[in-house]
């Protein structure tokens, strides 16, 4: 039964060539996959770039997404206008391919900002506590079930992705997610990017079943799809969020992906995992598969590609030439995005605040 296969779904294998899947197939353009090609490489271009500015103390911390660029991409392209998305933390490349502008990001993990984007109102802000997104994403859902924007009636329907970690599905709130998302058929997708590693814990430790089976105990379908073929991944979630916007209730989606960086700036991956695993993983790599089906079928060439590099070298640039223009946050600007009315109880401690500062500046 469609999103109950004990097979993950594939369309295009690690050495480029596209494969039969009974239940799901790309019904895009080779049009629209240079366009993901082309999104995959800034976002490992954007991911390389803000990494080195970690490493020159220009950001404070940096969760890389290098190896995750198809399920992100892939992903991304199945989200409508109508349509919400709730990321974690990793979702650089989600957020470039739906038009946030980088300094978003990059301000956040530099601390010129709260990651208040409050101007955003398709892809909600970067969160960075582990696994809570859920529980937002299935509370919006609900509220678009209220709004009568979802089911067949609906003239334009809306759904929900929620993107979280391996890691996360270990966590209370996540389940509990599930549980409301289940018990209200609610219209949320739950996008779980199994990268093998929550931080230094494998997935093996986490879970006796894959992940994707899970889904079935809280009674939904539960869809394992290779993460790093882009192909499998847009048909898979295009399928997830038309059941949502359709009224058909929840969808888990697994996947199935490699983490080739450090779980953060912070981390250091070779004290919990051998060389010999990510060389294995690299032969897989998103980008390398899909540069080579398309090199096959005469879509792109040598000079595209060389092109490429230069589109990404300037975009290099840019991405590092937007760090001076991030101003730094004050105090006083933090108490203004807690709530989108201030209340009474804030406002005097705001002037608190004012009055405990301008004492300073006077002693």
């Amino acid at each position: 039964m469609r999103g109950q296969s004990h097979d993950m779904v594939q369309l295009l294998t690690p050495d480029g060539q596209r494969v039969h899947n009974d239940d799901f197939d790309f019904s895009g353009t080779t049009d629209d996959l240079v366009g993901y090609l082309r999104d995959m490489i800034l976002a490992r271009r954007f991911d390389a770039e803000a990494t080195a500015l970690q490493r020159h103390g220009e950001l404070g911390l940096w969760p890389p997404l290098l190896g995750q660029e198809a399920a992100q991409v892939g992903s991304a392209h199945a989200v409508r206008d109508q349509d919400v998305v709730f990321p974690s933390y990793r979702e650089h490349a989600v957020a470039m391919v739906l038009g946030v502008p980088v300094s978003n990001f990059l301000g956040l993990f530099r601390g010129t900002d709260g990651g208040n984007w409050d101007n955003l109102d398709k892809f909600k802000n970067y969160q960075i506590v582990i696994g809570c997104q859920p529980l937002h994403a299935t509370g919006y859902a609900m509220g678009l079930q209220l709004d009568g924007v979802v089911g067949p009636d609906a003239e334009d329907p809306a759904a929900v992705i929620v993107y979280h970690g391996d890691g996360a599905a270990s966590q209370g709130d996540v389940n509990e997610a599930y549980v409301f998302a289940a018990s209200y058929n609610a219209p949320v997708v739950f996008f779980c990017q199994n990268n093998q590693w929550a931080i230094s814990e494998p997935i093996a430790l986490q879970s006796r079943i894959p992940l994707y089976e899970r889904a079935r105990g809280f009674g939904f379908p539960g869809v394992q799809v290779d993460g790093n073929d882009v192909l499998a991944v847009k048909a898979v979630t295009d399928w997830a969020m038309d059941r949502a916007r359709g009224g058909e209730g929840p969808t888990f989606i697994e996947a199935f992906t490699y983490r080739l960086g450090a779980h953060t700036t912070s981390d250091d991956p070779t004290k919990y995992r051998t060389s010999s695993e990510e060389e294995e993983w690299k032969g897989r790599d998103p980008i390398a598969r899909l540069t080579t089906y398309l090199k096959a079928e005469g879509v792109i060439d040598d000079d595209w590609l060389d092109q490429m590099d230069e589109d990404a070298r300037q975009f290099g640039e840019d991405v590092r030439a937007t760090i001076p223009t991030l101003e730094p946050v004050t105090m006083d600007g933090l108490f203004q995005t807690v709530y989108a009315e201030p209340s009474v109880a804030l406002e005097s401690q705001r002037r608190e605040y004012l009055d405990y500062a301008a004492a300073g500046e006077d002693a």
